[in-house]
């Protein structure tokens, strides 16, 4: 996980521990889970916001999807924009 300072006061150690148990899970679980905490997540921020993040995590897939078919390439050869172009750091 990488920091920003926007994460940097999170328990990364704590974090990381339930990204790991759910990723133990089978993908049906994961989804369910994912899905389950929409609803909080959405309360706790504005309809753009919301949007915003869900751009985040479409982006975030596609990053994904790109590294993984150019394998060993590194970043500088993609052509998916990263978290960090977006936010301009």
């Amino acid at each position: 996980m990488t920091t920003s300072p926007e994460t940097e006061s999170l328990d990364h150690p704590a974090i990381r521990e339930l990204v790991n148990d759910a990723n133990s899970m089978t993908l049906q679980e994961r989804l369910t889970l994912l899905k389950a905490l929409v609803p909080g997540v959405a309360s706790e921020m504005t309809p753009a916001d919301f949007e915003r993040l869900i751009v985040e995590l479409r982006l975030k897939g596609e990053r994904f999807y790109e590294a993984t078919s150019h394998p060993n390439e590194g970043r500088a050869t993609r052509h998916v924009m990263g978290e960090r172009d977006v936010e301009g750091r």
